[in-house]
């Protein structure tokens, strides 16, 4: 006799239009014959790694691992894996695939990380994180894509189609303003509601709403005093009305605080599978004193047997792409590196050039490919740097290393003479540079911007014997550059992955063009980035005082030359921008706006460029950044070869959060449009004009200025209608009671001390009762 879980798995197949069609009845059918234990243990996990079963019903558990940029999947779901994890293909971090600004490619390896997870019997892959680069100080932010929500949200949204097409599920993660990794438990994200909007929750709405990610998982931290794992405002208010949301919410690992207050808020499944017994009667417990609706319950246990559900559907055996795999890993990685500085074409590096290369640092033969924490992937192979350039290019060249300085001792310096020496014979001298494995790290937040002072040390040393100096960095995030000025050429090589050895090679020789660029500001100091004075935080709680000038904003706001742009980074080849259009001069809210340019390949060789639109409202009613990316695309010319690009601006482009309304509102006005190279690297400018025809409420109430409702024809007619001898006091003889004079001192005030003001004409209860009757008037702005 067939189970019933047989029975529905051969119904549904993968996931066809009659799946869609049946799977309503079929959960609805098991929910009915489970008991109320039985659905409270589905709530939480089995063990670290695995949903629970219910084997009387013959529901199954499904397997969740770490991501996001490779698995980590433990040899069993009762086992942590930390350095006993099956192998896997560990692909460039999170900040170096936004490096690439690829979403095609980002699709790509969404794709792999899907093929492996089902190789290895993984169902959820938890990532990809779009938590926003908020401070250069964030210990996690190797994992995390930009400092940007619109890169960070198309990239996720990439990552997240791309693991999904293989019938894997994906956890986007950590539902919201997870920034700092200090006191992260219990630290409260002190974010106003505009901010939370426009920079912290865009990503996350972006996924969801084009990407559909079967998860999202709730944050460590407290988001405005709640924490996220039972912010009602978070998990129902603003993921299920406002977005949409149709999957299930898991907590991160240990998140939880309050189990019955999570599940009601919105939460679904706890993890791990830790103390699960007490916390499902919890559970129990609370459906039974009447404190949870077990409708409630009910709504959540289909959510889940959903997904449940469809991954078991979609399970397939798929023989593990090694050889494959590693060859896009370094082919994503050649995509990501970036030419921060190359004077006096110091490279590409080539036999005609140098025929005497001096290869300096311990990371040439000790690679740092990925960071610390619970992301660390076992991979069944890593190239070396110097093994590489041998293997491949050493016919070119004469090869020659020296240590330079020791990974495990900062401070050791006696390894810099020999460093020094070696490079003064040579032609050019490449010093791999950057931060050890223990200065980024989950868990913890770094102390300062500084690579180990050996480094630094090694590279001005060596600068003064060997003018050709080229500093190729490993590092999950921006670093300090001291020497910036003393060497020709600066390589920003990521953490790279499994493959970038050789990816960091095929660029140093011309093999790739680079064609990366930053997706994060590189300060010159910490003292000059946007969150200096509010990092880590302190007594639990992180003021984000910047705002919404995070990255780009603040220095393009604050007029702060960084050490390198947002957007920045060179080739080995050059382009022109051309012909800039825009479909149309003015527009409505409503409309939709094609820009279009040309771009050419100015140089003689092939190149990638990425080609940036941001735009800028001209004057606003609130405080506005310069400029806001919007959109941005990648390209491939051959030299001499134009293409023409175009983009798509709708209501969103334009738009701000009003915290006060509680919506997104566009204002009429003149907005740039504008195309660059980077956002400090403007190369094309034009306008358009916005005619908005939305409808706002006016969102006055008794504290609003009396010069608002006077100025607003609606309002200005109760106001001649309740204190008509007030005003007439202030009108002129002769003249109507709309053409009354009032000092500045007396109408900017807010409505609630007239009843002083006019000696009782109008009282509390009726300036109360006026507000009131504001909330059915709109505007346009």
């Amino acid at each position: 006799m067939k189970t019933i879980l047989s029975i529905l798995l051969l119904s549904i197949g993968t996931l066809s239009g009659a799946f869609a069609q049946d799977i309503e009845s079929k959960v609805k059918s098991l929910v009915s014959q489970m008991t109320l234990e039985e659905k409270a243990s589905l709530c939480s996990g089995r063990d670290p790694w695995s949903t629970k079963p219910v084997e009387r019903l013959d529901i199954p558990w499904i397997w969740m691992s770490d991501g996001p940029h490779g698995l980590r999947r433990a040899p069993s779901t009762d086992k942590w894996g930390y350095g006993d994890q099956l192998p896997a293909t560990c692909f460039p971090t999170a900040s170096a695939l936004a490096a690439t600004w690829d979403t095609d490619l980002v699709y790509q390896v969404g794709q792999a990380l899907g093929k492996e997870s089902q190789a290895i019997d993984v169902n959820i892959l938890l990532g990809p994180g779009v938590n926003i680069k908020r401070s250069v100080l964030g210990g996690r932010n190797f994992e995390f894509f930009s400092e940007d929500p619109i890169l960070s949200g198309q990239l996720g949204v990439a990552y997240i189609n791309g693991v999904q097409s293989q019938g894997v599920g994906t956890s986007l993660k950590h539902y919201v303003a997870n920034n700092v990794e200090t006191w992260r438990m219990y630290m409260d994200s002190d974010v106003d509601k505009r901010t939370l909007h426009e920079i912290y929750l865009r990503p996350f709405e972006m996924a969801v709403k084009e990407a559909k990610p079967w998860t999202v998982m709730a944050c460590y931290n407290r988001v405005q005093g709640t924490y996220g794992s039972q912010s009602p405002y978070l998990l129902t208010q603003v993921l299920r009305e406002d977005w949409g949301y149709e999957g299930i919410v898991i907590s991160d690992w240990e998140a939880v605080v309050n189990r019955v207050e999570a599940l009601k808020a919105g939460l679904d499944i706890q993890m791990p599978g830790r103390d699960a017994a007490f916390n499902d009667q919890m559970i129990v417990k609370a459906v039974q004193n009447k404190e949870l609706d077990e409708a409630v319950l009910d709504e959540t246990v289909s959510s889940i047997l959903r997904i449940v559900l469809k991954a078991k559907a979609n399970e397939k055996k798929v023989k593990m792409p090694v050889k494959e795999h590693h060859q896009l890993a370094r082919k994503v990685a050649s995509e990501a590196v970036t030419l921060l500085k190359n004077e006096n074409d110091v490279l590409p590096l080539s036999g005609d050039k140098y025929k005497n290369v001096a290869i300096i640092g311990e990371f040439a033969v000790n690679t740092r490919y990925q960071g610390n924490g619970s992301s660390e992937v076992k991979p069944a192979k890593v190239d070396k740097f110097l093994e590489m350039i041998k293997k491949e290019y050493g016919k070119q060249v004469n090869i020659s290393y020296a240590q330079g300085y020791q990974l495990k001792d900062d401070q050791d310096m006696s390894l810099i003479d020999e460093a020094v020496a070696v490079a003064s014979k040579a032609d050019i001298a490449i010093i791999m540079a950057g931060l050890p494995l223990h200065y980024e790290s989950e868990g913890i937040d770094r102390k300062h911007i500084d690579i180990p002072q050996s480094h630094n040390e090694l590279i001005s040393r060596i600068t003064k014997v060997q003018e050709n100096t080229v500093v190729t960095l490993t590092n999950g995030s921006a670093v300090a550059m001291p020497w910036v000025d003393e060497v020709d050429g600066i390589v920003e090589g990521w953490l790279a992955g499994q493959a970038g050895a050789g990816a960091i090679a095929d660029v140093l020789f011309g093999t790739v063009n680079p064609s990366g660029k930053l997706a994060e500001t590189f300060p010159v100091r910490l003292e000059d980035t946007p969150a200096y004075l509010n990092f880590p935080g302190e007594q639990g709680t992180v003021l984000y005082g910047e705002r919404i000038y995070v990255g780009y904003r603040y220095y393009d706001a604050r007029a702060i030359e960084p050490l390198f742009p947002f957007g920045h980074g060179l080739s080995y080849t050059s382009f022109e921008y051309s012909d800039i259009q825009v479909s149309a001069n003015s527009i409505t809210d409503k409309d939709k706006l094609t820009v279009s340019a040309t771009i050419t390949n100015t140089g003689s060789v092939k190149g990638k460029e990425i080609i940036q639109l941001y735009v800028s409202d001209k004057q606003s009613v609130l405080q506005r950044p310069e400029k806001e990316l919007k959109g941005f695309t990648k390209i491939e010319l051959q030299a001499g070869e134009s293409q023409k690009i175009s983009f798509e601006l709708d209501f969103r482009s334009f738009a701000y959060f009003d915290a006060r309304k509680d919506m997104w509102v566009v204002e009429s006005g003149t907005f740039d449009i504008m195309l660059g190279a980077s956002s400090r690297d403007i190369r094309l400018t034009a306008s358009v004009d916005i005619n908005s025809t939305q409808k706002v409420p006016l969102a006055f109430d008794e504290y609003t200025f009396f010069t608002s409702y006077w100025a607003n024809p609606q309002t200005r007619e109760l106001l001649k209608e309740l204190i008509p001898n007030w005003i007439k006091r202030h009108t002129p003889e002769g003249k109507s009671m709309d053409e009354a004079q009032f000092e500045s001192f007396m109408s900017d005030q807010p409505m609630i001390k007239y009843p002083y003001f006019t000696g009782g004409e109008i009282s509390k209860k009726e300036v109360m009762e006026l507000v009131e009757r504001c909330k059915s008037f709109t505007t346009t702005l």
